[in-house]
C-alpha cells in the first residue's frame, strides 16, 4: 500500500492495542493533497474527453485536461492558469469545449481565453472587472452565449452590486452583445439543435435558485436577439432548474412544483412529469452548470435520481411514466454527458473516491477514465458509511452517515468508546457526500468516529425537508446534530464526554450556534463558519445577500432575531476549546468574521487557535493548507480527548494553554 511521494503509511507495519485517536494509521497525511486530485465537468470532446482537475500540490489551480481517442491525456489550459470563475461568487462551468473551439475563463482576471488553431491561447473578452461562466456555443452565428457578471467599480457605484446579464460574445470580433438584462440573476443560456430558439433561467432577490425562479423560451430574430420570451415553468415560489434541449425539439428540465424535483418534458406546448414522486432529480444550484440529466437524442433522458440519501442512474422515457434503472455500484452520480452509446459521469461509491468513469447504458458495464485517488486502500482499513436515521426536536426525523473507527491493525483498549466527530455539510441545502472521502477516512483509520449529518434542510429527501430550515437555521440543524450525536451514545457507539461539532462555512455556522447555544459538545472546529449573522448579511456577496431573509427572517425587520441567533453574541455560552481556520482571501464569509470569533473567545479565557491560511479563499485548495489543517485538527483532538497522535506533526498552539486533566 503506497502512494506517490510517500512511504507505506505507518499502520501497514506493526499492529497492537492503542487509544482511539493514537492508532498509527496507514492513511499518511500527505495522501490528502499527494494521493488526491479535484474532478470537474468531464464532457465529450474532438473524439476524446475534456475535463477539469483541482491539483493541490499546484495551490489548488484548476487545469483543463483533454484525453485523446487513444488514451492519452494532455493538459489543455495555458500554463499557470487556474480555470475557473466566480459568477454567483461560487462558479461553475468555467469552460468551453465544442465542436473546434476551446474557451476558458482565468480565475485571476476573470478574462476569457480562446485557444486558437496553432494552439496558442489569446484573451478573448476586455481587461475589465467582468466575470463569465455557464459557456454555449451558437455555431450557427459564430459566437458564445454567456452569464457576465459586471463588477465594474461604476456598476457597482450605480446599483450597489455587480450586475447579471445574458450575453453573446462574437468570436470573431470578440464584441459582446447584451441578449437579456434587468433581472437580478441568469442562469443555463441554452440553444436549441437547430439554432432557432433559446431557453435561459433568470430569478430575483431575495431568491436563491431553489426558492423559486423561471424558466423561459424565445425565438432567436436574424440578429440573434431573443423575441418576446415564454415562460414555461417556475415562478417565485417553484424551483426550476438544468434546461436541455432534445434533437427533436422538446425541452427536458427539472422543476419541483411539488413536493419532489421531477423531471419534466415540454413538448408541442404541454408539459409532461417524466420521473415519479420520491426521486429528488436535481442538485441545488451553489455552481452553476450542474447536468444531473441528459436527452439522448432518441425520445428518453438519462437522469440521476436521490432517494434514502443515496443517487441512482435512471432512463426516463420515451413516454411519460417509463423510466429504468441502470445497476451500478455507485450511491454519488453526477456531471451526466452522453457519450455514443453511454454516458461520461462523476460517481463514487462508499469504498471509491471520486471518479470520471463511462457507463454503458445497455449492460451497465463501468470504465474508470480518470480517478481522483492515486493511492490504494485496503479494504480492511476503509470505514464504510452507515445511514442512520433518529428522532430529533418536535418529533422530527433526521438522517445521517455514520463512519465507525476502522483499522486492520490496531484496536482500542477494551470498553473504551471512540471520540466522535459530529460534521454536516454546507450550503445549508446540500446532502451528504456517500462517497469514499480520503479525509473520513484519515480520521476513521486513526480511531476516531464520524456522523456526517444530513440535517433538516437537506436536499434528497423533499421539498418539505429541505424548507424545514426556512425561519429556523440554528434551531433544526444544531438539534438535529445534537440528535444525531447522542443516538450514538445511547446506543453504545461512541464516547459521549467527547463529542465534537465541526463544520464550515453554513455548517460552520452551525458549528458555532451548538457551541453557544447547547451544551452538547466537548469541543469544537470552525472552517469559515457564520458568526455574525448582521455582519454576514451587511459583508456577504451578491448572491447570498439576501438568503437569510428566508433562514432567518427580513432585514433590519427581524434584528432582535439575528442578535438572538448570532454565535458571536453569545459568546458567553462557550465554555470548550474551539479551534478556528480560515481563508485569508475568503469574500463570502470574510477572515473578519473568525476575528470576531477569536477576540471574544480570548476576551473570556475559553482555549483557542486561530489558523489564517494566505491565498486561501472559501474552502481550502492548495496541498499546504490542506496537510496543516488537517494536523491542526489532530493535534486540537488529541489536546482536548486526552490523546497522543502517532502522527510527527507540528501542534496547534492554545490560547490560553489547556491544562492536563
Amino acid at each position: 500500500m503506497t502512494g506517490p511521494g510517500s512511504e507505506a503509511g505507518p499502520g501497514s507495519k506493526a499492529g497492537g492495542v492503542a487509544p482511539h485517536g493514537a492508532w498509527p494509521s496507514p492513511i499518511p497525511i500527505d495522501w490528502l493533497t499527494v494521493g488526491t486530485i479535484g474532478l470537474a465537468e468531464p464532457r465529450p470532446y474532438r473524439g476524446g474527453l475534456v475535463w477539469l482537475e483541482l491539483r493541490p500540490e499546484e495551490g489548488g489551480r484548476m487545469v483543463l485536461v483533454g484525453r485523446a481517442a487513444d488514451g492519452t491525456t494532455t493538459d489543455l489550459s495555458p500554463a499557470g492558469m487556474n480555470v475557473r470563475d466566480r459568477v454567483h461568487e461560487y462558479g461553475g462551468a468555467p469552460y468551453l469545449a465544442a465542436d473546434d473551439v476551446l474557451v476558458v475563463s482565468d480565475f485571476a482576471t476573470g478574462r476569457l481565453h480562446r485557444r486558437g488553431t496553432d494552439g496558442r491561447w489569446s484573451a478573448l473578452t476586455p481587461a475589465r472587472a467582468w466575470r463569465y461562466a455557464d459557456l454555449e456555443l451558437d455555431p450557427g452565428r459564430g459566437r458564445i452565449l454567456a452569464i457576465r457578471e459586471d463588477h465594474e467599480p461604476e456598476t457597482l457605484a450605480r446599483h450597489g452590486e455587480a450586475v447579471n446579464e445574458l450575453v453573446a460574445i462574437d468570436l470573431a470580433t470578440a464584441e459582446a452583445t447584451v441578449l437579456r438584462t434587468g433581472r437580478d440573476f441568469y442562469a443555463a443560456p441554452r440553444l436549441s439543435a437547430d439554432g432557432r430558439r433559446l431557453a435561459w433561467l433568470e430569478w430575483d432577490h431575495p431568491n436563491l435558485p431553489w426558492d423559486g425562479m423561471e424558466l423561459l423560451v424565445a425565438d432567436l430574430d436574424e440578429a440573434g436577439r431573443p423575441d418576446a420570451a415564454t415562460r414555461i415553468a417556475g415562478d417565485a415560489s417553484t424551483w426550476v432548474t438544468q434546461p436541455r434541449w432534445d434533437p427533436d425539439g422538446s425541452l427536458w428540465f427539472v422543476a419541483e412544483p411539488g413536493e419532489w424535483a421531477r423531471l419534466h418534458r415540454w413538448r408541442d406546448g404541454r408539459i409532461e412529469a417524466m420521473t415519479p414522486d420520491g426521486l429528488e432529480c436535481a442538485s441545488p444550484d451553489w455552481v452553476v452548470g450542474r447536468a444531473n440529466h441528459r436527452p439522448l437524442g432518441d425520445g428518453r433522458s438519462v437522469v440521476v435520481g436521490r432517494a434514502g440519501g443515496q443517487d441512482r442512474l435512471h432512463i426516463a422515457g420515451p413516454a411519460a411514466g417509463d423510466l429504468a434503472t441502470v445497476d451500478l455500484p455507485f450511491t454519488e452520480l453526477g456531471a451526466i454527458v452522453p457519450d455514443g452509446d453511454g454516458v461520461v459521469a462523476l460517481a463514487a461509491s462508499p469504498t471509491t473516491g471520486i471518479a470520471i468513469v463511462r457507463i454503458g447504458l445497455a449492460d451497465g458495464a463501468v470504465e474508470i477514465v480518470r480517478s481522483s485517488l492515486s493511492v490504494t486502500l485496503d479494504p480492511a482499513d476503509v470505514s464504510v458509511g452507515v445511514p442512520i436515521t433518529f428522532r430529533s426536536s418536535g418529533g422530527r426525523t433526521a438522517h445521517g452517515v455514520y463512519y465507525a473507527p476502522r483499522n486492520r491493525a490496531w484496536r482500542a483498549p477494551e470498553g473504551e468508546r471512540p471520540p466522535l466527530i459530529v460534521t454536516s455539510h454546507g450550503g445549508p441545502t446540500a446532502e451528504a457526500f456517500t462517497g469514499l472521502n480520503l479525509t473520513v477516512q484519515a480520521f476513521t483509520s486513526r480511531g476516531i468516529a464520524i456522523l456526517d449529518v444530513d440535517y433538516g434542510g437537506s436536499t434528497g429527501y423533499g421539498r418539505t425537508y429541505r424548507r424545514s430550515l426556512e425561519g429556523e437555521w440554528g434551531i433544526v440543524d444544531v438539534d438535529d446534530c445534537v440528535a444525531g450525536a447522542r443516538w450514538l451514545a445511547d446506543e453504545d457507539r461512541v464516547d459521549p464526554a467527547r463529542t465534537v461539532v465541526r463544520g464550515g462555512s453554513a455548517s460552520g455556522y452551525t458549528t458555532l450556534a451548538a457551541l453557544a447555544f447547547r451544551d452538547a459538545f466537548a469541543a469544537g472546529i470552525s472552517y469559515f463558519g457564520i458568526g455574525d449573522l448582521e455582519a454576514f448579511v451587511r459583508e456577504t456577496h451578491k448572491f447570498e445577500s439576501r438568503y437569510l431573509e428566508r433562514l432567518i427572517g427580513p432585514y433590519p425587520a427581524a434584528k432582535t432575531t439575528y442578535e438572538a441567533r448570532s454565535p458571536n453574541r453569545h459568546l458567553e455560552g462557550i465554555h470548550v476549546p474551539v479551534l478556528v481556520l480560515q481563508g485569508a482571501e475568503d469574500r463570502i464569509v470574510p477572515p473578519a468574521e473568525a476575528e470576531r470569533i477569536v477576540a471574544g473567545l480570548r476576551a473570556r479565557g475559553i482555549p483557542h487557535a486561530l489558523l489564517l491560511f494566505p491565498g486561501e479563499d472559501h474552502g481550502f485548495r492548495g496541498a499546504a493548507a490542506i496537510r496543516r489543517s488537517f494536523e491542526a485538527e489532530l493535534s486540537f483532538l488529541g489536546q482536548v480527548f486526552g490523546f497522543s497522535p502517532a502522527d510527527p506533526i507540528e501542534p496547534v498552539v492554545l490560547e490560553p494553554p489547556r491544562a492536563r486533566a
